[in-house]
């Protein structure tokens, strides 16, 4: 029988409260400053018993990476590493809360960094400053049940369909790295899933495949006015008590510093730590460095990935949650948005002006959401394309063949 892991209380609890997200990195790195504790005592949220896709096989890749009788593991067990906390240790987000935009401004900053996410008319925000201390919200958005993850260490979030084989299941928190990001498990057969690509790695499900959605970082005045009517996530009712709004990894976003934990072979076209937007579609993956996608308040970059036509919009006004020791407080790395240019059955071609973006065919002017907000198209909406938000060290470790834009066009 697979045992519930978010039941073992206050000692994996103890033990979160001196590991940051993503596996301990605060603590077990000499260059990162401790995690400030909690002042209220932490409880974690009972999670009902999941659906079973294995059919109800009992074996546990949290117990034994190395059981023979697992498939193939599609990575090598030996280089999946503790980060410090047990299995849900890092506590996930089972039973998300929200609140409105107007109550949500009481507390978050205009540069404050927030995951969005938008399925079927149903768009919400996950403020990193929460998700930087559970790394998964086990979230129905829109009549779609799913999880939406972020990993500090490579500075990604991404989000998923959580269903296998027709089967509905919820995430937690291996407390494990591979190549210094997240490792998740799912609470129905225990197999290990890497949170970068959304693969079953190892046990019962090795090479399952979750469905990613497109979940973009933008900031908080960004999605404010954007979706004034979407729901936020509700730090207040969260299952634990965290110091919400500080970050446990100061000073670790650093393009010259190395990352925690990080087993793999550096591709040497940048440096580990440096910034890049990646885009993966049709077989093909290339990435674009920070520097070539920003540049005064706004700017706008045409680019070709598989074969088709993507347009990058970038605007200042975002902070890194991961350099000071506010998560509002870092250098402004900006906001980014992939998207298909076309809109009102037309190609468009763009161009940046002041923070807005303008399109030269019928002069229509867009916002960093892909939404049109003047002009002839007002009301359209470019369809986005998921990407990634992230450091070098890690799209390259996962797309070992992807291009790299170093400078602007």
């Amino acid at each position: 029988m697979l045992r519930s892991r978010s039941a073992f209380g206050a000692l994996l609890l103890g033990l979160a409260l001196v590991a940051a997200a993503c596996g301990g990195a605060a603590v077990s790195d000499p260059d990162l400053p401790a995690p400030t504790s909690p002042s209220e005592e932490t409880t974690v949220p009972t999670t009902e018993p999941q659906p079973d896709p294995s059919g109800g096989d009992a074996r546990s890749a949290l117990d034994d990476m190395f059981d023979p009788t697992f498939p193939e593991p599609l990575i090598d067990p030996t280089q999946v590493l503790s980060g410090g906390p047990p299995p849900d240790g890092i506590p996930p987000v089972d039973d998300p809360q929200f609140v409105t935009v107007e109550e949500a401004d009481a507390y978050l900053t205009d540069q404050e960094p927030v995951v969005t996410l938008s399925v079927e008319g149903d768009t919400r925000a996950y403020p990193v400053q929460v998700l930087i201390w559970h790394e998964i919200v086990n979230d129905t958005v829109g009549g779609v049940p799913v999880a939406v993850t972020y990993c500090p260490l490579c500075n990604s979030a991404v989000s998923y369909v959580r269903e296998v084989d027709g089967g509905e299941t919820t995430f937690g928190t291996s407390g494990r790295l591979f190549n210094s990001a997240l490792v998740m498990y799912d609470r129905a057969t225990e197999s290990l899933w890497t949170h970068y690509d959304g693969r079953a790695v190892i046990g019962v499900l090795t090479g399952a495949q979750l469905e990613p959605l497109s979940s973009p970082l933008i900031s908080w005045a960004d999605f404010r006015a954007a979706h004034p009517d979407g729901m936020v996530l509700d730090r207040d009712r969260t299952g634990t008590s965290r110091p919400y709004g500080t970050n446990p990894y100061q000073g670790y976003d650093n393009p010259d510093r190395t990352p925690f934990l990080f087993t793999g072979e550096a591709d040497d076209r940048a440096k580990a730590m440096q910034r890049v937007t990646g885009v993966t579609l049709n077989g093909e993956s290339v990435a674009w460095t920070l520097e070539a996608l920003s540049g005064g308040a706004a700017k706008a970059t045409a680019g070709q990935v598989g074969g088709t036509d993507v347009v990058i919009f970038w605007k200042a006004g975002q902070a890194t949650a991961l350099e000071a020791n506010g998560i509002d407080d870092g250098r402004d790395v900006g906001s980014v948005g992939v998207f298909l240019p076309e809109a009102g059955g037309q190609s468009l071609t763009f161009v940046a002006d002041g923070e807005r973006f303008v399109d030269q065919e019928t002069g229509s002017e867009w916002n960093i959401a892909g939404q049109a907000v003047a002009g002839p198209l007002s009301g359209s909406e470019l369809e986005q394309i998921h990407h990634l938000d992230t450091f070098w060290f890690a799209w390259s470790s996962y797309q070992p063949g992807t291009s790299l834009i170093e400078e602007s066009a």
